[in-house]
């Protein structure tokens, strides 16, 4: 079973800033012989008022190792998203999948060989208020980062 040999394990919590404070949740990353095991529970997304319309969030693994900022960008110490191979968006080693908001929840999984534990433990994982565009350089058009965790051990 290719779950079974897990080698290292990491975790992020995650808070909401200013403007959504309320958001809080887990991410979780287990590796694997084969990849890191990438697995988030997120509450108190924004949601839409339009029942047609969900919500979708950029998600990505950021290159900095604090959840500061400033008045402009409270979360401008997370930097860009992590870029372990020099390649372009939406190939980063940080690039993940987008999180869909479910009445203000959202839970994700994905299997992912582009790091290992060790390429992001300090590293902060970032939400976004805008889907990623998956084309945009040099990091997919996301918007603003609304919540942060740091990633340890």
């Amino acid at each position: 079973m290719m779950f079974t040999n897990i080698l290292n394990k990491a975790i992020a919590h995650i808070k909401g800033g200013k403007k959504y404070p309320k958001i809080d949740g887990i991410v979780t990353f287990k590796e694997t012989k084969n990849g890191v095991l990438v697995a988030a529970k997120i509450n108190n997304l924004p949601q839409s008022d339009n029942a047609c319309k969900g919500r979708f969030f950029g998600f990505h693994i950021h290159e900095g190792n604090s959840c500061t900022g400033n008045n402009t960008d409270e979360f401008t110490n997370a930097k860009s998203h992590l870029n372990l191979t020099n390649c372009p968006h939406p190939f980063h080693a940080g690039d993940l999948p987008p999180l869909i908001e479910n009445n203000g929840y959202a839970y994700m999984s994905v299997l992912i060989d582009k790091f290992k534990i060790k390429d992001i433990i300090g590293k902060v994982i970032i939400i976004h208020d805008l889907p990623d565009d998956f084309t945009t350089q040099p990091s997919g058009n996301s918007g603003t980062k609304i919540a942060c965790g740091k990633i340890e051990k």
